[in-house]
């Protein structure tokens, strides 16, 4: 097995992609509520600060601060992901070691995980971020994605409307 590494800084703030098992599926835009649910009920009891997300329907990217001296990102993406699928009927395909494991087939096991340095790293993220529908096709312009945090970005006035269209 592979020997991955994470960067541990408490109270940091951190760039995340994280994907379907099935590329092909759209449960991500399709079950969208049950997404926010999960996060909501992990922010609960795991509290972290949303900066900038996008939701697509296969994977999405978030950018979230941890609150000082935490660094439990693990766990929290944890929570999210079998909340999601807890609330999704199992009808999807599961190989026999997943089935073994109890588990089920939707999510990819692991995801993309990149430690913000510094202001500009910061901006670099949310651009991706943002422009991602764009990127993939789905939208036209990025105000025109319905699950993104861009429109909050604009009414605060960080970004003009028609920014990456």
């Amino acid at each position: 097995m592979s020997n991955y590494r994470r960067m541990w800084v408490p109270g940091g703030t951190y760039f995340f992609t994280v994907n379907l098992l099935e590329r092909r599926r759209r449960l991500l835009v399709d079950r969208v509520g049950d997404l926010r649910a999960a996060f909501r009920s992990t922010h609960a009891v795991r509290p972290f600060e949303i900066l900038a997300i996008v939701i697509l329907p296969d994977h999405l990217h978030c950018l979230w601060r941890l609150p000082p001296g935490d660094t439990d990102n693990a766990n929290r993406w944890a929570q999210i992901k079998s909340g999601f699928s807890r609330r999704l009927p199992a009808d999807e395909h599961r190989t026999p070691g997943r089935a073994a494991r109890r588990e089920r087939g939707i999510w990819q096991r692991r995801y993309w995980e990149h430690v913000i340095r510094d202001d500009n790293d910061l901006r670099r993220h949310v651009e991706y971020i943002h422009f991602n529908p764009v990127k993939h096709g789905h939208s036209r312009r990025a105000i025109d994605w319905p699950h993104s945090s861009f429109r909050r970005w604009v009414e605060g006035g960080e970004y003009p409307a028609d920014w990456g269209g």
